[in-house]
């Protein structure tokens, strides 16, 4: 629901002087232009025509006037000119009209009763005032008069006269008594018009001596009391009634004149036992609608502004039980003079043409008389440009000199009226009234309202143009009113600009510049909604508004168009209206106001409370029966939410005090119902509403209600006869209800027989209990049973019988004939003959197969005997064994079950199940990578399932994008628990496929994958296996040399892109390596960070153009995110790759510096460092050198030291045959050796932990020594650990 209103930026604010020619002039209320037009004198204010006065103070006479120049003012005094000049009591107020006459002095005011007249002149004109009729006010005493005391009859009539003095204005009369507390009235007694206490029929309570008229004259302030009048009332037995008699008006007609446009009050009071009933009619016509009111118990008629048509016969009707009477009023409504068109002041151009016009109705016809200057028309001087016509006066060719003031009286019998035009003539060159440069503001779409107020004598022309050189315009799209105003119907934003107004006349021209801006409108972009809201939730309404943004708006909110209430739960943000807990006081209708200073928008959405509905009240029951009542009561508030249901619930106050239970429910509109009743219950009722809120609170409980006695309807249910011994019978069943048992004394006849035996019943009556044991009972035979419910007054109808059974015992035989066939090696199906049914002794549930493995075939291990249970339900032979595990021995036996439990065993049956396939090897490690190798282990199946024949190793290359290259098989003896792959290619990822096989077939298989390391001298690649860093050095068996030359099918890729990002990770420390494909002298940069964190990216430069990296410095057992990229091609990059660095070694966990040995070692090791120093101190002064010195000296540029496999520290190549230091010549390829020039990367960024140190000139001091066993032809390295001496080299 949204409104709309646009605030006109512009209205026309001049006020005018209206005249009735199109040719006369408007002349602007502007006080400036007032101050230098000369105008003929106006009365601004005078006193009322008939004024009274107070006599105790000064009479002010009131004449104010206006003019330019400013009026003179003179009185006349009955007629005659009032000389205030000679009269000492009278003064003038400066610059007024007004007299003050001082009576203060001892002059009474009766001295200036007269008729006043005030003349205002000019020199242009005089305006006179109306005839001012001074009369002092009068209070005047009551005369002394002896009042007789008023006796009386019971049920007579009577009349209190008042006979106030006549005052002058009339007093107000009214009745007291002497406690001056205002006597009772009602129809019997009342006060008439005239002041009289009318009583249509006197009771006893009406006699008293101080029945007092009091009259209040207003203007003096003072109250007149008549002497007590007394009343005595005598009783005369029987009272005698009487028909209706008018009190007043007399007779049967009267005649009532009233003046138009005052208060018509007609009259009538009766007297009559009992007291008559008053009833007005208007004959021939309806008492006007909403003009008419009755007052004094509607004995007085009252008609508000009466005009002629309210003329006519009113009837009252005087009525009581004995008959009426009827009085008929004529009313005939009289008119003073009242104007139809009043002379209004003329404004006139030299030689323009004007009418005046004097137009007044009355009843009778007024007479219209003109007077000018104050002087009638007959006898004032002659003006050539005026012609009087009746009520019209005519001017042609007016000059200056035509200017004067006329007056116009109308009148008849019952008053005139007196009314001053002037007619002014004004030679003014124009002028342009609107201020300067004023900015007029509007919305667009709306109208644009641009004001020119003017004057000018003659009227000026008025012309409007758009811009400062536009054209004048014209057209449709504007309209040009006669106050000079522009308007433009529908404004633009194009519409902006400046207008310029030109007024000209003969006399003149002149013109003036306004601004017009056209603003966008305010919009709400999103009303608040309907909103149904439940009790204590909080309720939000949106209003978002969009407006120009120079103009600023402001928000309000109402509810049900009144301010929001003073409450702290009402929450109003910037574009919305939150209300909290919100409660029944919050509905209603809830509007969003935006104001801004050119337009106002709203949009209202209604706010609907609802809850739980309130509980129903007044319950009532009625039609009481045996078994039947009828419920009624009154629906609680709804709430807003529909009721769709009512709950009845019934309390038992005799069984169950305090609980309640559902009877029924009914539809919402239901507000009764029947309901049906047992037996011996204490009822009670209450009644639930509900609504799609919920449920109410129940309503308060009904009164109670107590039916009768009766025999029990039901018998127990649910009965049953199980034995519990396999001598007895337990006979159950359910008890009865409370209110089920429809009276006192409840119990049960309990009856059994043996079944398909010729027996007579046996019957007991127990209490009201549940149970019942019959003893010595044969074993498992079947009884007929059945239990009756019975109270003080009789039995329940006979109850069904049900068939039982006495109590179980165990089985005596086992299942015979017991078979076992295998079906593989993990299934077995078992046959077995059953038993004979009366050996089984109970209910046969079934049979059970007891099963438990002795030993593995493959093993030859016996563990600890776990038996199976397998039940098969029914009366089944046969079951299956699954589960079972290949290459064992079991052993099973059969037994019967029944309700009391198993009976014996079959004899133990032996079988076997064949060899199976195994399970997948305990374990695979990939451990030791090198260049070219890889070390696997493994551990045997956990069930082997028979013999083992061989394992089955399977691998594969696989690349980043899982690319997989040949896949190559070898077929391992079933001894061997590791293996020593060979001629791997360097840096690639391989997975693994193992698993064992029997003669039956291969289990199945593990995989794993890992990587060999890379080709790079220094570079120290992590042990990979299984994903858990294992490193240390296995016992290599059955070698096995192949070559591996894997085939990778690839897409053509889109250069330049960086690819095959691999990670190699250690504890601290992870080797990246990736593939660039694009322009040459790229300069890479890695990136990495804690995965899953949302810190920044740590950044590293990659020195050089390698495809390679080491990060150090990263915490163990954490996973990482990496990507690698390059600088200066737009800033692409690789994809991310994720790695996790090896856990911390345990070993790394002890404090070591703590420990002895690790003391006295390295107090052995200082002091061997010592000594060596002091050694080579002696050498080197005698110019020796070490070895590694002459290879230092032969190689410029040494070259990157290979590692070795098992600790990390640096060793020398050798062949095969002695332990030389390394030559130049060296088989490390040069392609991939690190030299100094070409990158800033030194040794020790690829040695972290390796124990080696450089001299200034980066020439590396150690020995390269360690024992090494005898290697193959093409020089593997050793695996051996360092000797004791290249430790103690380390720290030199």
């Amino acid at each position: 629901m949204m409104k709309r209103k646009s605030i006109s930026a512009s209205k026309a604010s001049v006020v005018f002087f209206l005249c009735q020619m199109i040719s006369a002039l408007d002349v602007p209320l502007d006080s400036k232009l007032l101050e230098e037009l000369s105008q003929p004198p106006t009365i601004t204010q005078q006193s009322p025509k008939d004024y009274i006065v107070d006599p105790r103070e000064n009479i002010v006479i009131q004449c104010e006037a206006k003019g330019k120049p400013p009026p003179s003012f003179s009185w006349t005094r009955n007629g005659t000119h009032f000389d205030i000049d000679k009269d000492a009591q009278v003064t003038m107020k400066p610059n007024s009209g007004t007299l003050v006459v001082n009576i203060m002095n001892g002059v009474k005011a009766e001295a200036y009763e007269g008729v006043y007249q005030c003349t205002a002149r000019n020199e242009r004109g005089a305006a006179i005032s109306n005839n001012i009729v001074i009369r002092p006010s009068r209070s005047p005493l009551w005369t002394k008069e002896k009042l007789e005391p008023n006796h009386v009859r019971e049920g007579d009539s009577l009349v209190l006269h008042c006979r106030p003095p006549v005052g002058l204005p009339p007093p107000i009369i009214f009745w007291m008594d002497n406690a001056f507390q205002r006597l009772p009235q009602s129809e019997r007694v009342s006060q008439g018009l005239n002041g009289d206490l009318y009583f249509s029929n006197v009771q006893p309570e009406d006699t008293r001596e101080d029945y007092i008229c009091y009259a209040r004259f207003n203007h003096t302030q003072t109250i007149q009391q008549k002497q007590p009048i007394s009343v005595k009332v005598f009783s005369t037995k029987p009272v005698t009634e009487r028909p209706p008699v008018l009190l007043t008006p007399t007779g049967s007609t009267s005649n009532k004149v009233e003046l138009r446009g005052n208060v018509l009050l007609l009259e009538c009071i009766a007297a009559g036992l009992p007291t008559p009933v008053i009833r007005w009619i208007k004959e021939g016509g309806e008492l006007p609608a909403n003009r008419t009111f009755f007052e004094n118990f509607k004995k007085t008629l009252k008609i508000i502004d009466v005009s002629e048509a309210d003329s006519g016969n009113y009837k009252c009707i005087a009525r009581n039980i004995l008959g009426s009477i009827h009085h008929v009023i004529s009313v005939t409504v009289k008119a003073a003079p009242y104007w139809i068109t009043a002379p209004r002041n003329l404004v006139l151009s030299p030689g323009e043409d004007g009418t005046l016009i004097c137009r007044a109705n009355g009843n009778p016809k007024p007479s219209i008389s003109w007077l000018t200057n104050g002087v009638p028309i007959a006898i004032a001087p002659e003006d050539p440009s005026r012609k009087v016509d009746g009520d019209t006066i005519i001017f042609s060719a007016v000059q200056e000199r035509s200017s004067a003031v006329y007056q116009c009286n109308a009148s008849n019998e019952y008053g005139y009226l007196l009314a001053n035009a002037f007619v002014n003539v004004l030679a003014e060159p124009p002028r342009i009234l609107t201020p300067a440069n004023k900015l007029y503001q509007v919305i667009a779409d709306s109208p644009a309202l641009i004001d020119c107020a003017y004057f000018g004598s003659p009227k000026p022309e008025i012309e409007w143009f758009k811009g400062v050189k536009g054209s004048i315009l014209r057209g449709s799209e504007y309209v040009f009113h006669d106050n000079g105003t522009l308007e433009i119907p529908v404004a633009q934003k194009d519409s902006t600009g400046t207008y310029t107004c030109v007024a000209r006349n003969k006399l003149g021209k002149t013109q003036n510049e306004v601004q017009l801006e056209v603003k966008d409108p305010t919009m709400i972009i999103k009303q608040p909604e309907y909103k149904v809201i439940q009790r204590s939730a909080q309720a939000s309404f949106e209003c978002v508004i969009k407006h120009d943004p120079t103009l600023i708006p402001t928000v309000r909110w109402l509810k049900d168009n009144d301010e929001l209430p003073d409450d702290e739960r009402f929450l109003v943000g910037k574009d919305n209206l939150t209300i909290m807990n919100v409660t029944d006081k919050d509905d209603g209708t809830y509007t969003c106001i935006v104001n801004t200073t050119l337009d106002s928008v709203s949009a209202s959405a209604v706010l609907t409370v609802v809850a739980r509905p309130n509980p129903p009240l007044d319950l009532e029951l009625t039609g009481q029966l045996e078994r039947s009542i009828e419920l009624s009561w009154v629906p609680g508030e709804e709430n807003n939410s529909p009721i769709t249901n009512f709950v009845i619930e019934y309390e038992d106050g005799l069984h169950e005090p305090g609980v309640w239970h559902y009877q029924t429910e009914v539809p919402g509109s239901q507000t009764t119902v029947q309901l049906k009743l047992s037996p011996y219950v204490n009822y009670s009722f209450r009644v639930i509403a509900v609504n799609e809120i919920g449920r109410s609170q129940p309503s308060e409980p009904s009164e109670q209600y107590l039916t009768k006695s009766a025999n029990p309807d039901e018998n127990p249910s649910n009965v049953q006869g199980i034995g519990s011994e396999p001598d007895n019978l337990v006979i159950t069943w359910e008890s009865l209800k409370g209110f089920q048992s429809n009276g006192p004394g409840l119990q049960y006849k309990v009856s059994w027989r043996q079944k398909d035996v010729d027996d007579e019943w046996t019957s007991v009556v127990v209490a009201n209990v549940s149970k019942y044991i019959v003893s010595g009972t044969p074993t498992f035979v079947p009884y007929e049973i059945k239990v009756q419910a019975l109270n003080d007054l009789g039995y329940a109808p006979e109850p069904s019988e049900v068939i039982g059974h006495s109590g179980e015992d165990l089985p005596m035989v086992a299942p015979g004939n017991v078979q076992v066939h295998v079906i593989n090696s993990t299934l077995a199906k078992v046959h077995w003959d059953p038993v004979p049914l009366k050996s089984v002794r109970g209910h046969l549930q079934g049979y059970k197969i007891y099963y438990w493995k002795i030993q593995s075939l493959s093993r030859r291990i016996k563990r600890h005997v776990e038996k199976k249970i397998l039940t098969f339900r029914g009366n089944k032979t046969f079951g299956m064994l699954p589960g079972l595990e290949p290459y064992s021995s079991y052993k099973l036996n059969v037994r019967v079950v029944n309700g009391k439990g198993e009976g014996p065993a079959s004899p133990d049956k032996v079988f076997k199940t064949p060899e199976g396939v195994p399970s997948s090897p305990s374990f695979l490690k990939i451990t030791n990578p090198t260049l070219d190798s890889l070390t696997l282990e493994w551990g045997s199946p956990t069930h082997p399932n028979g013999v083992l024949t061989s394992y089955i190793l399977k691998f594969q290359p696989i690349n980043n994008t899982h690319e997989l290259g040949p896949l190559v098989e070898i077929r391992i003896p079933a001894n061997e628990s590791s293996l020593i792959l060979k001629n791997l290619n360097y840096s690639t990822r391989y997975k693994f496929y193992f698993n064992a096989q029997t003669s039956v077939g291969s289990g199945s298989q593990i995989t794993e994958e890992a990587v060999t390391i890379m080709d790079e001298a220094g570079i120290l690649r992590p042990a990979v296996g299984a994903g858990k860093g294992y490193s240390e050095t296995l016992f290599a068996t059955s070698p096995v040399m192949h070559t591996v030359r894997p085939t990778f099918y690839k897409v053509q890729p889109l250069y330049p892109r960086i690819r095959n990002v691999t990670t190699a990770a250690a504890e601290t420390y992870a080797n990246i390596s990736w593939e660039y494909e694009g322009p040459d002298h790229a300069n890479f940069y890695v990136e990495y960070g804690v995965a899953g964190s949302k810190e920044d990216w740590k950044k590293e430069i990659v020195n050089g153009s390698r495809s390679f990296f080491v990060l150090k410095g990263l915490t163990p057992g954490t996973a990482y995110k990496v990507r690698v990229g390059a600088e200066g091609l737009s800033g692409f990059r690789s994809s991310e790759d994720l790695f996790e660095t090896g856990p911390a070694m345990a070993s790394r966990q002890v404090d070591i510096a703590t420990q002895g040995w690790f003391i006295g070692l390295m107090c052995a090791v200082a002091l061997l460092i010592l000594i060596l120093l002091i050694v080579c101190f002696i050498r080197r002064n005698k110019g020796g050198k070490y070895p590694v010195k002459e290879k230092e000296d032969a190689h410029a540029d040494p070259e990157i030291q290979p590692m070795k496999e098992d600790d990390g520290t640096f060793g020398e190549y050798s062949d095969a045959e002695d332990h030389k230091p390394l030559k130049k010549g060296s088989r490390t390829p040069s392609d991939r050796t690190v030299k100094k020039e070409d990158s800033d990367d030194s040794l020790v960024d690829y040695g972290e932990g390796v124990n080696g140190q450089f001299n200034e000139d980066g020439s590396f001091i150690g020995q390269y020594s360690g024992k090494k066993e005898k290697e193959p032809a093409e020089g593997n390295e050793s695996s051996e650990a360092p000797s004791p001496v290249n430790a103690m080299n380390s720290f030199v």
